[in-house]
């Protein structure tokens, strides 16, 4: 492996223990050391790949998109199916089912807290967000090209079934009683079914 390898897969140790501790606790009590312990490293080895805290926290925020985007990626790659059932296959995949998908909507909750009041965040967010939306809003448009959803906005379509997720997703981590699993997944079957072509 050479330097400039093991360098990378460092980094990303940290950025993997990073996002795992604002998953856990929050933003607020993200501290650098626990960060190190979590990686296995020293604070200091935090410190020569990253200048300040904020540095870590933004890098880790993207990181969690990326990985995200990826996996979704690597899913549309691999997929045999239509575009109408590769969508809805791509809409549940992104429901927080799982201690990791959970733990990745904790991050991405936290980046949005506050990327309220950072202008970096908001640009990070609007980057790499819109990678997710296009993602949904080309397949929608696939679909209508093969006849298996209905003409109309594909991204206006697309906007409505991220936003479904997003609401719904922040409900059920915030434990309501009344956004369930089982109903994230009705809704969004809902949703699905009537943007479908008979």
């Amino acid at each position: 492996m050479s330097r400039a390898d093991a360098a990378e897969r460092r980094r990303e140790q940290i950025l993997t223990a990073a996002c795992e501790v604002i998953g856990d606790r929050g933003l607020q009590s993200l501290r650098l050391s626990d960060v190190a312990q979590r990686a296995g490293v020293s604070s200091g080895t935090i410190h020569y790949y990253f200048d300040t805290k904020r540095d870590v926290v933004n890098a880790a925020f993207q990181l969690n998109y990326e990985r995200s985007l990826q996996s979704r990626h690597d899913m549309l790659a691999s997929s045999q199916t239509d575009p109408r059932t590769t969508l809805r296959t791509l809409v549940s995949s992104y429901l927080p089912v799982g201690e990791a998908a959970t733990r990745a909507w904790r991050v991405w909750a936290e980046l949005w807290s506050e990327g309220m009041r950072d202008d970096g965040l908001q640009e990070l967010n609007a980057r790499l967000y819109g990678q997710w939306r296009n993602l949904v809003r080309d397949l929608i448009v696939a679909g209508q090209h093969a006849g298996t959803i209905i003409d109309g906005d594909a991204g206006g379509f697309a906007d409505v079934a991220v936003a479904l997720i997003d609401g719904m997703s922040i409900q059920h981590l915030m434990n309501s009683p009344a956004m369930p699993l089982e109903t994230m997944h009705a809704r969004v079957d809902g949703y699905l079914d009537s943007i479908s072509a008979a």
